[in-house]
């Protein structure tokens, strides 16, 4: 390669500006973009097969949904309300007591008639597009290590997340825009590594939002340049990205500067995309009243932007840290949280439906365990349970209007036809087209995969 330095670029550059008809420079532009292709390929960027979705919204219920009071009745809980069985002896974070039985009622919905907590009224009506997996297992009782194994399919946060793995197996579909973008109005109790790359290229990493404001020069500050043009913008960032495009020749490998220097060309992209596909108040004013005007409404309206704009993954986290680990007062904020997430998963559902794109967007809701069917030290509250717990996915691929799997009599632990997260992640990467056997990465000596070496599709649920 021609050695040169910034300053010869720069000259170089002027001249093909003025002669040839501006031709010299087309060519050179040609040859960055070349180069700039090439530093964008992975080993793999096409499905292993036909997918059924082209991209996933998950909607993360931080701290653990009881699924006893939402997708999975116990109606014995009244029954043997206080009494204390054999069953209760499992592995918790705090110490719990007798049974305690639900107050919600449920209402069978949809022509599936599957039984929906009342304070779902509106997801009922979608009942017939989801499935419901009452079966979930995970493997520790702790927010920590439970949120790491549903984000990144390991127990510690060293793994890359789900949304890293699957823009790395199938790129993105939309160049002005991140391909992963987790809207989080704060920190979980993990923070940044549930939606990083860890080991992948930084690339693939999520674009974090603070949706608490959803002004979008709020959400991601200082990508407007108010001194420069946009033309002379690009001029800058062609001379910039060369001088780093020659530095990375002799650094092949480099992940942090191929990062810096992906990270650098997205930003001037994202300028123009970014601000439209942020503006939430670009919608009829009578869509933003049907999802809602609560932060996690505003989320969900946005999630749907995005996707429609090619955003291949995004994760939508209800609550600063772990709104749903309701250790006390659990009946009402149960119905507190129910009722503020009613309305506008409903209206998302229903949007993506009328525009087309239910078929081609997976949607997926729950966290990173559930709650125990016993009371928590006689404050009305419900530990987590990681044994059994519900979990529903919808659209893209999806057999509507199904139950998969079954907890014991009080929802204790799963017990037929039994969901690890790996098997959870093994059926969203089918649904995208993925064996999740073959997409691998080779790092420290080792071939890594999100489902590590276990993880079974679940076919039941798959249309």
């Amino acid at each position: 390669m021609m050695n040169f330095n910034g300053q010869d670029l720069f000259h170089r550059r002027e001249i093909l500006e003025k002669v040839g008809s501006g031709f010299g420079m087309m060519s050179l532009a040609g040859m960055l973009a070349s180069a700039e292709g090439a530093s964008q390929k992975t080993p793999q960027q096409t499905p292993h097969f036909a997918p059924k979705a082209k991209r996933v919204i998950f909607l993360f219920m931080s701290g653990g949904p009881s699924q006893m009071d939402t997708f999975d009745p116990k109606p014995l809980l009244k029954k043997y309300e206080g009494q204390r069985p054999a069953a209760a002896n499992i592995r918790t974070a705090s110490k719990t007591m007798g049974l305690m039985p639900s107050p919600v009622k449920f209402i069978n919905a949809g022509k599936s008639g599957i039984p929906v907590s009342e304070h779902f009224s509106k997801i009922a009506e979608h009942i017939d597009d989801m499935a419901i997996i009452r079966s979930m297992h995970t493997d520790f009782p702790n927010h920590a290590p439970a949120l790491c194994m549903m984000n990144l399919g390991t127990l510690t946060p060293t793994r890359p997340s789900l949304g890293s793995w699957l823009t790395y197996g199938l790129g993105t579909e939309n160049q002005n825009l991140p391909g992963f973008l987790a809207l989080c109005p704060g920190k979980p109790v993990v923070g940044p590594k549930l939606w990083g790359s860890a080991f992948l290229p930084g690339k693939h990493q999520a674009t974090h939002i603070n949706n608490k404001d959803l002004n979008p020069e709020q959400m991601i500050p200082y990508l407007k340049n108010e001194v420069m043009s946009s033309a002379q913008q690009k001029k800058q960032l062609d001379l910039v990205q060369a001088i780093n495009q020659q530095h990375l020749v002799k650094r092949a490998g480099d992940n942090e500067l191929e990062t810096r220097i992906k990270s650098m060309e997205l930003a001037y992209r994202m300028q123009f995309a970014a601000t439209d596909a942020f503006d939430i108040s670009r919608e009829p004013e009578k869509l933003q009243e049907a999802y809602g005007k609560s932060e996690f409404s505003k989320a969900c309206l946005l999630s749907r932007r995005l996707s429609e704009r090619g955003v291949r993954f995004v994760q939508v986290y209800y609550g600063n840290r772990q709104p749903w680990d309701t250790h006390s007062n659990h009946d009402k904020s149960n119905e507190r949280l129910c009722k503020d997430i009613d309305q506008p998963i409903a209206q998302l559902l229903t949007d993506l439906k009328q525009r087309g794109l239910l078929d081609e967007t997976l949607v997926v809701w729950g966290g990173e365990f559930g709650r125990t069917p016993t009371a928590q030290g006689g404050i009305n509250g419900r530990d987590h349970n990681p044994f059994g717990f519900c979990m529903w996915l919808a659209g893209g691929g999806i057999k509507g209007g199904t139950v998969h799997g079954e907890s014991d009599e009080f929802g204790f632990r799963a017990m037929q036809d039994k969901v690890h997260v790996h098997d959870l992640h093994a059926t969203i990467l089918h649904l995208m087209g993925i064996n999740h056997e073959r997409l691998t990465y080779h790092y420290s000596g080792r071939d890594f995969r999100l489902t590590d070496v276990a993880g079974e599709v679940v076919h039941n649920i798959i249309a």
